[in-house]
């Protein structure tokens, strides 16, 4: 239903129209040839417009650029400022804590704090702490693997838990194999790990079946290629056969931590044995969280053969700074409130229905997929059940022509997806005008 011709020529307008209107930022980048990819880390490089816009500044859910123009933020660091930029609280406790020592190596009280709340939201009873959700995921495995005694670690087909050597593994017609694009995979990704998809509970028993997976590592939905929910019974069903193979389950909350303010794993009495969460926990500082039931905690804990202090593995000098901790104490007492993710999520629904109303008014086998406060459209209709249908319904220039469209006009999407976050600041005015603007793309892509 897209005229492909008609796509083309208007990317290259909106394309034209964004380096017209960015002349700073394009100057900004063009200087910058002293970075690796001309960015302070190559993902930044993912702009359908070419180049990256340059931050000036972010409050609540507005950003500004170099050049003075200002947007509705429902990218929100891909999560990471889910509580909005610069939450009052935050950078309070932030300013506060930093005056009077970042990083002494010393616990401070806020860390206690921090447990029995992530306990309160998710249940599982001993924490530890990273900065990044790479970090939690990849201590959790080494740790999974040590008392279980299993080499092997499943993951979903497509799922994302940051750059851990092991998740990057798919499903093919051929069998498992690794993810296109693995930079310097350290071992065949198949030694390492199982693979399955999720919603297929055949599937993963056939893997668990073998005996030599520690844990499945997966995301209660699918999010980074696009909101792929549960089928009715799913969840139940990998608990049960976790459990009859003697395998552990981690559930990795970082993106579904929308679904919630105990994420997925309260949202939908979830059991896991482990949780693992990052990016908003710190309202914008880098903070990460391990959340293991006290029979881990304790079997881990009868191991005197594991180096948990100096070079074992597991920990590093940052992690659990008392910078980071202040920041995470902060963001979950005020901002990121059970009162605050009931409101973000009524703003997710209206963004949901804006979109939909769209979509069916031009006819177009879309659709829209929510999961709390965060909504993603696709380009296909049912939406996808698995990852790997979710990669295959990609459509990178019509995504483009979307990001641009909406980023000329003053809205930022996150760039690796059509995926929308609303947070505690996000307003029914920001959320409407995305809804006229959307809008006006479609109308012009589909004009004859």
């Amino acid at each position: 239903m897209i005229d492909r011709d008609r796509l083309g020529a208007l990317l290259r307008r909106e394309r034209a129209a964004f380096a017209d209107r960015n002349p700073r930022s394009a100057e900004e980048y063009a200087n910058a040839g002293n970075l690796f990819g001309r960015v302070p880390m190559t993902w930044m490089n993912k702009s359908a417009a070419g180049f990256p816009l340059y931050l000036a500044a972010a409050r609540g859910a507005t950003l500004t650029d170099v050049d003075g123009h200002e947007y509705t933020d429902f990218c929100l660091g891909d999560t990471a400022a889910m509580a909005g930029h610069a939450p009052e609280a935050t950078r309070d406790a932030v300013q506060e804590q930093f005056s009077n020592g970042a990083c002494a190596m010393l616990p401070t009280p806020d860390a206690a704090w921090v447990g029995k709340e992530l306990t309160r939201r998710f249940g599982a009873t001993e924490w530890s702490f990273a900065l990044t959700a790479t970090d939690a995921n990849r201590w959790a495995i080494r740790l999974l693997r040590a008392v279980t005694g299993r080499p092997k670690i499943l993951f979903n087909s497509y799922c994302y838990h940051g750059s851990v050597d092991e998740s990057l593994i798919v499903t093919s017609d051929q069998g498992p194999r690794s993810r296109e694009g693995n930079v310097g995979a350290p071992c065949d990704v198949t030694s390492t790990s199982r693979v399955a998809e999720y919603n297929d509970l055949e599937g993963l028993e056939r893997e668990l079946a073998h005996g030599d997976v520690a844990a499945v590592v997966m995301e209660p939905a699918l999010t980074n290629i696009g909101i792929v929910l549960p089928e009715p019974g799913y969840l139940e069903g990998v608990r049960e056969l976790t459990r009859r193979y003697g395998t552990y389950l981690v559930n990795d909350e970082t993106h579904t931590f929308s679904a919630g303010p105990g994420g997925a794993t309260k949202r939908w009495g979830l059991e896991p044995d482990v949780v693992t969460i990052g990016k908003a926990i710190g309202g914008g500082i880098p903070a990460a969280a391990y959340g293991l039931s006290t029979e881990i905690a304790q079997r881990i804990s009868r191991r005197t053969d594991l180096d948990l202090i100096d070079m074992g593995g597991v920990g590093g000098t940052l992690a659990g700074n008392a910078l980071s901790i202040a920041a995470t104490r902060a963001t979950l007492e005020h901002v990121l409130t059970d009162e605050a993710f009931a409101r973000m999520e009524a703003l997710a629904e209206r963004f949901e229905a804006g979109t939909k109303q769209v979509i069916d008014a031009h006819g177009l086998p879309w659709s829209v997929s929510r999961l709390g406060a965060r909504v993603e459209y696709r380009f296909v209709n049912p939406a996808p059940r698995n990852g790997t249908d979710s990669a295959k319904a990609a459509d990178a220039d019509l995504e483009d022509y979307l990001h641009v469209y909406l980023a000329n006009r003053g809205i930022l999407l996150t760039p690796f997806h059509n995926m929308a976050l609303m947070s505690p600041a996000t307003t029914e005015h920001q959320v409407d005008r995305h809804a006229g603007v959307f809008a006006a793309a479609i109308e012009e892509l589909q004009r004859a």
